[in-house]
Order: C-alpha cells, then sequence, then structure tokens
C-alpha cells in the first residue's frame, strides 16, 4: 500500500526543486517525501515491538501527531495548488489536523494510543469525523445529483450494518475476557464511527466522478483503516495487549498515507462530468460484507458462541437490506434486458435496411461481425468474413488509406475491396466509431459501395479534359499539368511549354470543309503522340493550336520542337465526297514557340511567352520555331514603341473609326454597326486593336480613346439618321472606362454633342466586366438603360458566363462569340448549344446576334436555329465611313437565300415539343 503508484500529478522531470516549479508537482514529491517518513516509522515501530520494548504510552501518540501533523502541512499546501478541486483536500487536513491534537494530547496525558477511558483526547479525534464526511461530500460534488439513488443508499447501509456487527461481535468476545473496565465510547463509539466511515466510503467511491474514483478510492481505503483502528483499539485494551498498540499504529499510518494518496491521485472535477453507472465494486463489496456477517455468525453458533439478540436484528436487518438491494439487481436486469432489446432491434433496423455494409472491428483489426448488406455488395457471406482481418480483403495500394478510416471514422477514406469472385468495388467509408467510447474495444465502420459514382465521375473528368474531337487533353487538362510542373520547377526539376499553330490549315476549311479540317486534326494529333517522348503531354488548346508540355530545359525543348516541325512538313490530301483520299491537296506545316517554365511565372504569363514566341515564328515564315526569349525582344520594343506613341495618335489624326455591319435576317437589310477603331501608325502601318486598346488600358489612356470613339461614331452615325438611314450604332467598353467611374458622363456627352437619340446606341460590355465589376455594373448599366441606351452583352460564352446576371442586370442584346459557330452545320452539340442561347434570349426577351459568321454552312444553320441578327466576313467587312453608305446600298439580300446546308439533329433544344 506503501509503494509507488503513478500519479497525475506526478512530475516526471528532474529538476523540480528549482525556482518556478508547479505547485501541483512539488506538493507530489512532499507526499512521496512524506509516505517514505511514514514507512519509516512503521519500520521503527515494528523493530521497537519485536525487541520487545513496547511502543509506549508516550512514544506512540507522540509519533502519530507527528505523522498527521505533517500530513495536514502537505494537504493543505496541495489544496492551494488546486484552487477549487482542493476544497475535499482542506477538509481533510482539518481532521488529520484534529487528529494530531488528539494525539499529541493523548502523548502529554501518557495515555497510550489505546486509552481504556474516554478523556479530554478524544475531543479533537470525535470533531476529526464531521470534517472526514464533509471532505466525503465535497470529492461527490459534480458527480450528479441523480448519481447517489436508492442502490447506492442501499449498498452504504449494507456496509454500515455489516461492518458495525462485525466490529461487535469481535468487540464483544474481547470484552467477555477483559481484565479491564472498558469505556463506552472505546468499546461501542469509534467501533460505530468507524462502521459510518467505511459506508460513507463506499458511498462517495460510488457517486465520484469518473475523474476523482482513483482519489475516492483511496479515501474508502483510509476509512478501512480506520475501522481497523477503532475496532483494534477496543480489543488492546480490553484483553490488555499492548502489543495491538502496533496494530494501531499501522493502521492510523496506513489512513494516513491512503489519504495522502487520495489527493495526488485527484485529478479534478471536469466542468461537465455525469455520472451514469453505478461501479460494479460499490455492489461486490456490499454483498461480500452482508456474506461475511452471515458467515461469522453461523460458524459461531456451529462452536457453540450464542447469538445475541442485537446480533440478530442485526443479521436479519442485513438480509432484508440484501434482499431489497437484489431486488432492484433484478429489476435493473429486466429494464436493462428490454432496454438491450429495443437497441438490438433498431439497430437491426438501421443495418439490415441499408446498403451500406456495416463491420465491427476488434483492435487487432479483424471483422467480428459484418453486416449482411455484405452478401449482394461483396458476395461475401458474413460467416466467411467473420474473424478475418480486413486487410486482407483490402487492395494492397489502399492501406494507408484503410489506417486512416480505422483511425478517423467520421467518414471520407475511400479504397477498394476484394470480392469473392476476385473482382475489386470502390467503397468509401461514411461515419462509424468506437466501441463503449473511447475504451479501446475495437471500431465500427460503415462502408458504402461507390464504384459506379467513381466511374461516372472518371468519365466526367475525361470528358472535361479531354478534348472530343481528337482526344488528347484540353486547355483545362493542360492548365492543371502546368500548374504542377511549375511547382516541381521550384525543386530543381525542368520543364518547357511547345505551342504549335498549323500553317495553311485554313485553306483545308474553306475548300475541302470542316469535316476534312477535322480529319487533319485528328491526323496532327496522332503524328504528335508519335513525335514525342513518351513522359510529354500533348493538348489541343482549340482549333487549330496544340500544346506539348516538355519536362526538358529550353534546348532540348527547342531539338524537340524542330523535330515536330519536321515530322509534320508534308502534303495532305483531303477525303472526297465518297471518303476516298482524293481530294485537294494541302501543303499542312507547323509552325511553334518554346519558353521554359519558371517558378516565379504563373500559368498565365507561360502560356503569354509562349504565344509571344509562336507569333515570332510565324511571322519568320512557315514550318519556323522561336523561343520565348528570341521573340521577347522584338515584342518588347514594338510594345515599347506603341506605348510611347500612342498618345501622340490620340492628340493628332492617327485614328480612325471603321463599321462592320450587322444584318437581320427576317428584315433582310443592314439594321447596325459595331464601331472599331483603328490606329495608322506612321512607320509600322495598321495597328489592330488587339494591340493598343490594352496599352491603352495599362497605360491610363483608355478613358480618352474611347470618349474619342464613342464622340466620333455617334457624330458620323447621327449624320447617316439625319440622311434617312435606319441604323443602329454599337459601341464597345472597357472595363477600365467603368472602373473610372465617368461612363455615364461620358455616354450623356456624346449623345448631346452629336444629336445621336439615345436609342439608337447600343453599348457593349464583355462578360469578364460582370465578374470583375457587378456592383458598379448593375449601377452605371440601369443608369444608361434607363437613359434611352441599349445594352449588350458582347462575347457571351467566351468567359465565365452566369446565368445569373442575364435576370439581374438590364441586357437588351447578347453577341455569341464566335467560338459557338465553329462546325455547327456539323456538329450535333455545338448546333444544340447555340440552340439553346438562342431559346434563352428569346424567353428572356433578348436578341441574340451571332459574330463571325463565315462560311455558307454557318449562315444556313443559324437560320434552321432562328437565329434573327447576324454578323461576320460573309456578310460584310468592316467598312470606312466614307465607303460605308455604298455598301449598306449595294447589300445583297440574295446572300440570305443561298441553298440551306442540312443540319444535325437538335434533339428538340429550344423548340417546343
Amino acid at each position: 500500500m506503501l509503494t509507488e503508484v503513478p500519479l497525475p500529478l506526478r512530475d516526471r522531470r528532474d529538476g523540480g526543486s528549482r525556482p518556478g516549479a508547479h505547485p501541483a508537482a512539488r506538493t507530489v514529491r512532499e507526499t512521496r517525501g512524506l509516505l517514505t517518513v511514514i514507512a519509516g516509522a512503521l519500520l521503527l515501530s515494528g523493530l521497537d515491538a519485536l525487541l520487545g520494548a513496547g511502543t509506549g504510552l508516550r512514544t506512540g501518540p507522540a509519533v502519530l501527531a507527528v505523522l498527521s501533523g505533517a500530513t495536514a502541512v502537505v494537504l493543505v499546501r496541495g489544496a492551494r495548488a488546486r484552487g477549487a478541486d482542493g476544497r475535499p483536500w482542506t477538509a481533510f487536513a482539518a481532521a488529520c489536523a484534529l487528529i494530531s491534537l488528539g494525539q499529541t494530547l493523548s502523548a502529554v496525558r501518557g495515555v497510550g494510543v489505546n486509552t481504556t477511558s474516554a478523556g479530554v483526547q478524544d475531543l479533537p479525534l470525535l470533531l476529526a469525523v464531521p470534517c472526514a464526511l464533509l471532505a466525503c461530500a465535497r470529492l461527490v460534488e459534480g458527480g450528479g445529483p441523480r448519481s447517489a439513488d436508492s442502490r447506492v443508499w442501499l449498498d452504504a447501509a449494507v456496509v454500515l450494518v455489516a461492518v458495525a456487527v462485525l466490529g461487535e461481535v469481535v468487540v464483544h468476545d474481547a470484552l467477555a475476557g477483559s481484565v479491564a473496565d472498558v469505556d463506552t465510547l472505546v468499546s461501542v463509539g469509534y467501533p460505530a464511527v468507524g462502521a459510518l466511515l467505511c459506508a460513507v466510503g463506499l458511498l462517495t467511491f460510488a457517486t465520484a466522478p469518473a475523474r476523482r474514483r482513483a482519489a475516492a478510492a483511496w479515501l474508502m481505503t483510509a476509512w478501512l483503516a480506520l475501522g481497523v483502528v477503532a475496532v483494534s483499539g477496543a480489543i488492546a485494551v480490553a484483553l490488555g495487549l499492548r502489543v495491538l498498540d502496533l496494530v494501531t499504529v499501522v493502521a492510523w499510518s496506513v489512513m494516513l498515507a491512503a489519504g495522502l494518496l487520495a489527493a495526488a491521485a485527484d485529478s479534478g472535477t471536469p466542468e461537465a462530468s455525469v455520472q451514469t453507472q453505478l461501479p460494479l465494486a460499490g455492489v461486490v463489496f456490499s454483498y461480500c460484507a452482508a456474506s461475511g456477517v452471515g458467515v461469522l455468525l453461523v460458524c459461531g453458533v456451529a462452536v457453540g458462541r450464542p447469538v445475541s439478540g442485537l446480533e440478530a436484528v442485526a443479521a436479519s436487518l442485513l438480509l432484508v437490506l440484501t434482499l431489497a438491494r437484489s431486488l432492484l439487481w433484478a429489476v435493473d436486469g429486466a429494464r436493462l434486458t428490454r432496454r438491450l432489446a429495443r437497441t438490438e432491434s433498431w439497430f437491426r433496423s438501421l443495418v439490415l435496411d441499408t446498403d451500406d455494409v456495416t463491420v465491427v472491428l476488434d483492435d487487432a483489426g479483424r471483422m467480428g461481425w459484418v453486416s449482411e448488406s455484405v452478401r449482394p455488395r461483396l458476395g461475401w457471406t458474413p460467416r466467411e468474413l467473420a474473424g478475418r482481418r480486413l486487410t486482407d480483403v483490402v487492395h494492397p495500394a489502399d492501406a494507408a488509406a484503410v489506417r486512416a478510416a480505422v483511425a478517423t471514422p467520421g467518414g471520407g477514406q475511400g479504397f477498394r475491396l476484394r470480392t469473392r469472385a476476385g473482382e475489386w468495388r470502390e467503397v468509401e467509408s461514411v461515419g462509424g466509431g468506437a466501441l463503449g467510447g473511447d475504451t479501446g474495444q475495437g471500431r465500427v465502420l460503415h462502408l458504402r459501395d461507390v464504384t459506379a459514382r467513381r466511374d461516372a465521375e472518371r468519365e466526367l473528368e475525361r470528358m472535361a479534359f479531354t478534348d472530343y474531337l481528337t482526344g488528347l487533353p484540353n486547355r483545362a487538362r493542360l492548365t492543371a499539368a502546368l500548374t504542377a510542373a511549375r511547382a516541381r520547377t521550384g525543386d530543381g526539376e525542368v520543364a518547357s511549354l511547345l505551342l504549335l499553330d498549323l500553317d495553311g490549315f485554313k485553306a483545308v476549311n474553306d475548300v475541302a470543309g470542316h469535316e476534312a479540317g477535322d480529319l487533319l486534326l485528328v491526323e496532327v494529333a496522332d503524328r504528335l503522340r508519335d513525335l514525342v517522348r513518351e513522359p510529354d503531354l500533348v493538348a489541343r488548346l482549340g482549333g487549330d493550336e496544340f500544346a506539348v508540355l516538355v519536362r526538358s530545359g529550353l534546348e532540348d525543348a527547342a531539338a524537340l520542337a524542330r523535330r515536330v516541325v519536321a515530322g509534320l512538313d508534308r502534303d495532305h490530301q483531303a477525303t472526297g465526297p465518297d471518303g476516298a483520299h482524293d481530294g485537294p491537296v494541302f501543303a499542312v506545316a507547323g509552325s511553334i514557340g518554346v519558353t521554359e517554365l519558371r517558378p516565379q511565372d504563373d500559368v498565365a504569363t507561360t502560356l503569354r511567352q509562349a504565344d509571344l514566341a509562336l507569333r515570332a515564328a510565324k511571322a519568320a515564315g512557315k514550318g519556323r520555331v522561336r523561343s520565348h526569349g528570341d521573340a521577347a525582344d522584338a515584342a518588347t520594343t514594338r510594345r515599347t514603341r506603341l506605348a510611347h506613341d500612342l498618345p501622340a495618335a490620340l492628340a493628332g489624326d492617327q485614328l480612325r473609326v471603321v463599321y462592320q455591319p450587322v444584318v437581320g435576317l427576317a428584315e433582310r437589310r443592314v439594321l447596325g454597326l459595331e464601331a472599331l477603331v483603328r490606329w495608322d501608325h506612321p512607320d509600322l502601318g495598321e495597328v489592330g486593336p488587339d494591340e493598343f486598346v490594352p496599352l491603352a488600358e495599362d497605360d491610363g489612356l483608355i478613358v480618352p480613346l474611347q470618349r474619342w470613339v464613342l464622340g466620333r461614331a455617334c457624330t458620323e452615325v447621327a449624320g447617316w439618321l439625319a440622311a434617312g438611314r435606319d441604323l443602329q450604332l454599337g459601341v464597345n467598353i472597357s472595363v477600365r472606362h467603368l472602373q473610372a467611374g465617368c461612363l455615364v458622363p461620358d455616354v450623356a456627352a456624346a449623345l448631346a454633342a452629336s444629336g445621336l437619340p439615345a436609342h439608337r446606341l447600343m453599348l457593349e460590355v464583355t462578360e469578364s466586366v460582370l465578374m470583375s465589376e457587378q456592383d458598379r455594373l448593375g449601377s452605371d448599366l440601369q443608369t444608361l438603360h434607363d437613359l434611352g441606351c441599349v445594352v449588350s452583352l458582347d462575347d457571351f460564352g467566351r468567359g465565365y458566363s452566369s446565368f445569373a446576371y442575364l435576370a439581374r442586370l438590364p441586357v437588351d442584346v447578347l453577341k455569341m462569340d464566335r467560338e459557338f459557330l465553329a462546325g455547327i452545320e456539323t456538329d450535333e452539340r455545338g448546333a444544340a448549344v447555340v440552340q439553346s442561347v438562342i431559346e434563352l434570349g428569346r424567353r428572356l426577351s433578348i436578341d441574340v446576334v451571332a459574330e463571325g459568321v463565315e462560311t455558307p454552312g454557318e449562315l444556313a444553320a443559324l437560320v434552321d436555329l432562328g437565329c434573327r441578327f447576324v454578323q461576320g466576313f460573309l456578310l460584310a467587312r468592316p467598312t470606312e465611313a466614307a465607303d460605308l453608305p455604298g455598301v449598306i446600298d449595294a447589300f445583297d439580300p440574295t446572300v440570305l437565300d443561298r441553298p440551306t446546308v442540312r443540319t444535325v439533329p437538335s434533339h428538340g433544344v429550344g423548340r417546343a415539343g
């Protein structure tokens, strides 16, 4: 009992005496030191008894007084260190202090450890009893008000009566052979107090919170030792055996040591501690005590010892209490059985009526129980899997996922299980938990078969990242691969990007048709697969543009690019109408731009560098290879020159506006004009808006540029309206103009200066504006719409379209991007998408304009799909203002009457029925 035990507050590190050590650790060290002193005192007392010197009438009480006082000091220091959790041990320390006072009085008076009569020394000992009871009461605080129910009280009553009967039997028999008169307090009072404390100790142990159960066990041990003190003292006095003083001293010491260990084992009261069940030890202890009394009395009768009336009454009371406890035990058992049956029925309903497979694992990972749903899912029977390890039917590569599922059974871990037929099914853990809480009795896993879902996800992923025509990875897949490769470059791995564009591909489409162009793209894709190395990634970005992600440096990538150009430089014979390769022959080659991936560049920067190199290659002629370093110098020089000359162009007469007509299919005439700005550079020639408009945005010149375009276009169109022409003007609006906050006054000023009616002006904004300036867009566009202007959403479908914006913002016109129209006369999906946009516009009362119409087939397909407005090179190219009236007057509506090209079925998308 005095050996060292693991303590929650035990400081396992050396150097605990250093300044600033934790108070709880200091208390534990003091407890260990005092336990050593108690053990030494017991050893000296034993040697004294063996040598026959006797404990002495003063020495024994003095030793106990010192030990009790030291115990009180240690407990008080520990209680202060614990704060509120130290209140039980403050009360116990007070009891020890009173015991020390009583033993001190016994030593002074020389009455010995076991006194024959009551005296002043007994008053502090009796006052210690309420303190001990208070310590027990404070220890069970937080155990829950309902925890000390009738069952616990019955157990305590059984122990109280049993210990009292045992004490009475022992003391009564001792008094029968007594050689001296014994005071009633000594012979009856102290044993009764010992019995009471034993019962209270059991009650405390049964109702204490779980975290204080160890402390309560040690406290019950202390009260048992105190009971031994009371009984041994009465016997020693009655029989005049001074050697029993040693037993009393040992019992006192054990009581003090148990109190110290109880304080050290106390880990405090949790904030939310609720006692849910009674410890079995309390029931066993009460039954053993009652049975021991019965056996003792029966044995006494067997040897001729008479049973007194008090003993008979006590034995009868024990029988009644034990019977009542047994009945309550039976009631509890019946209630628990009913609850277990109900819970099992719920469990079977939940587990057996679901498609999920439930597996119960023990600590060794063996399947102790498997639900019946495993049979249709995996082909196994529960009996075949019972006792086997889960890893026996798990794919070897998924061992880590299984360990994660068992360690955190909340769900989300996926792995593969082998069926009885040897196939693999994908499952996912969707819940579970530990058996019996966190007692380490095993785990429960709920496994859901997700094979079909994973197959569908992989197919959707393949479709999302694969080009439908060539089977190559598409732009999205290339972007993801570039992101991963860029991350690896930070670790020292090199990679490069090849951007390839076919030379002469447009002629194939225009002459032999889109079907021949598609066959050429498939052929180029197959050649690229054969030309590149195994780890390289070939992707199609769209149209006739391809990309290759090369896992090597710039020099090796350029060598590969030259090999690819040489492999693609050959004549291509288109397929004829009968499917034979007897169509026209085209010379098809490829130009490639090469750039190396760098950690500091994002994916957009890498693609832009490769595109810049590709432009340099195409500018140098067909079948060329240029790296970003070669192209960057020329491009940087040109960009710097344009940025420097743009302010002068705005101030001078280098800018001009051209107009591209928009034709109404139902009206069969030109209905509107889109204003397009051009820059005639004195040295570099005509500069396209795709070059200088971004420069104007970057250099803060976009607002004056668009003010000039608005003023010039509104003035010229107002003149044509005055001449009797029925036209509508469309002007593109930059997001930077919107961000500047002056779009509304600039439009109003242009309308006022030119006299153009507001309803004749259509402001075209791109989808990117929707994503970046939602609040300002909604406010400014609504203001312009209220002013009478027409709002158009340009390049619809090119960016991140959101139908929610169409319902919320004042959009009057949708202009479909050219990408929608490519191949719609033969592409079923493309035709369905175009028809859905047209139908969307019809339902929202929004006009739809198809941009980029270049072939009769595209025009015929749009007519069949119900599109009302078209724009493109097939109908009219951008025209100078001076030539525009003649172009409008010369427009031949019969171009709309060309033979209709049969389109693919649209599956009713956007059509009634």
